[in-house]
């Protein structure tokens, strides 16, 4: 079937603007990553120049990464998902157009203003209230064509991954609201309405839950739909899955006092966020089982199928995260891993391991179906991503963990008399070698990113010389 046929049935026009932006903003946000990685080895590279300072870069990074790269993801995969699971085309392709529209000039602005230092200052949420105020325009288009076009579907049943992106969408933006509540003292500059612990407070109920919805419930939609439909069967269990929705939106919100511990924050708030974190293992894992044992009877396709490679292992990456992500709220592991640099590595073992292979896979699945052809140009170049990406993240996180145990051994250590044994920068001295592992993964990463990119441009030429090649039938005379 051309693309042509398949876009007169549902809008796979935004869907396909939104998965080509993914790669770009994916190869861009990693790439300023591994500049600001470089930066921590070679700090000359910043080059005495304000705006490419790391300072500056990292948030550029974060907000590349996390919305640029995993928000066209999410927006893709969902527009695309809730299209086929309720029948029906999208219910305003202007709307939809303006979402895409929208989002592209929030990532652009994000990239001028970050870097000139006009922020808010707060984690993931830097952007300031004029920018604000346009993502919040185009959040509420992207919630009406989305919960829209459910509302016309032509099926009775909702499909559990858009209970994932629902619950993605209206937390949100429920989070973005209440974060960014400021008063604008000018174009480039406002006051957050908090202040104190309070702020803390509020902050990181938004940080961790931007992780909990934006970077996994969401994500989770993905994985309940693209999984099932790669390996060709059901999901495993789909009672599971409407457990794992509910005690997942119940217990994630309770979790963000875990960042603030041995912190002003008041002691009992400290104890709650370590215990729902703890709680919090268990949907986690459960939501994690439901997907790759939908592999059951059909394992063999893991060592055939690369996108499947890349599904399942997010899904090990997943569990992994969500395993370690508690352990780490617990006060003890807290006051050793915390402010150190393992816990980068559970971050980037969630985002490059999770988030971006999850991603990558549901990538190479859309790519060929919103153009109409049945495969990627070269299925062998996919498999050569997965393992350049794969020995790239463990080489990263497998660095930052034994470089934070290892800073956080060295800030506690004592001596008899009570005095530190080790100066701050003896600890940097010891973490410096791994930088450069950290670095040598981040170009990995990249680097398979970069195989991505190859693959894809191929797929579309593959597609145009479809189209071009395509006899035109000459009417029939009279």
């Amino acid at each position: 079937m051309s693309s042509v046929a398949l876009n007169e049935r549902y809008n796979d026009k935004v869907v396909r603007q939104f998965a080509v932006m993914t790669l770009v903003w994916g190869i861009v946000g990693m790439l300023v990553g591994v500049l600001i990685a470089a930066q921590l080895y070679w700090p000359a590279l910043n080059f005495d120049l304000p705006w490419l300072s790391y300072g500056r870069l990292r948030p550029l990074h974060t907000n590349a990464v996390i919305f640029a790269f995993g928000g066209c993801a999410l927006f893709a995969t969902s527009f695309y998902c809730v299209q086929r699971t309720s029948h029906v085309r999208l219910i305003s392709d202007g709307l939809a157009a303006f979402v895409f529209w929208g989002w592209q000039a929030v990532i652009v602005l994000a990239a001028i203003t970050l870097p000139l230092g006009i922020t808010q200052g707060k984690e993931y949420a830097e952007l300031e209230w004029p920018i604000d105020l346009l993502i919040t325009a185009v959040w509420v288009a992207y919630a009406v064509v989305f919960f829209g076009t459910i509302a016309k579907r032509r099926v009775s049943h909702i499909y559990v991954a858009n209970w994932f992106y629902g619950a993605f969408i209206i937390t949100v933006a429920v989070l973005h609201i209440v974060n960014n509540l400021a008063l604008p003292v000018s174009l480039a500059k406002s006051y957050g309405v908090y202040t104190g612990a309070v702020d803390a407070m509020v902050q990181w109920w938004y940080g961790h839950n931007a992780v909990g919805f934006f970077l996994t419930a969401g994500f989770l939609g993905m994985m309940y739909y693209f999984v099932p439909k790669q390996v060709g069967r059901p999901i495993y269990s789909y009672r599971l899955s409407i457990v794992h929705f509910w005690a997942l939106i119940a217990i994630y919100m309770w979790a963000g006092p875990h960042h603030l511990q041995y912190t002003a924050l008041p002691d009992w708030a400290q104890s709650l966020g370590m215990v729902f974190s703890l709680v919090l293992l268990a949907p986690s894992w459960g939501g994690a089982i439901n997907g790759i044992m939908t592999l059951a009877g059909v394992w063999h396709k893991l060592r055939t199928d690369p996108i499947i490679k890349f599904l399942i292992v997010s899904l090990s990456f997943y569990m992994m995260s969500t395993f370690e992500g508690p352990m780490m709220s617990i006060k003890t592991v807290n006051s050793l891993s915390h402010y150190t640099d393992w816990t980068i590595g559970h971050v980037h073992s969630g985002a490059l391991g999770w988030v971006a292979m999850i991603s990558i896979g549901a990538m190479y699945m859309l790519y060929p179906r919103v153009l109409g052809l049945k495969a990627m140009y070269s299925e062998k170049l996919i498999d050569t991503h997965f393992w350049v990406h794969t020995i790239g993240v463990v080489f990263y996180i497998a660095a930052m963990w034994v470089a934070g145990i290892n800073q956080g051994l060295m800030w506690r250590a004592t001596e008899a008399d009570g005095t530190l044994t080790y100066s701050f920068i003896e600890s940097v001295v010891a973490t410096y070698p791994y930088y450069l592992f950290r670095f040598l993964g981040g170009v990995l990463v990249v680097g398979g990113m970069l195989i991505m990119a190859w693959n894809t441009y191929k797929t579309f030429r593959m597609a145009r010389d479809e189209v071009d090649e395509t006899p035109v039938l000459e009417p029939a005379h009279a």
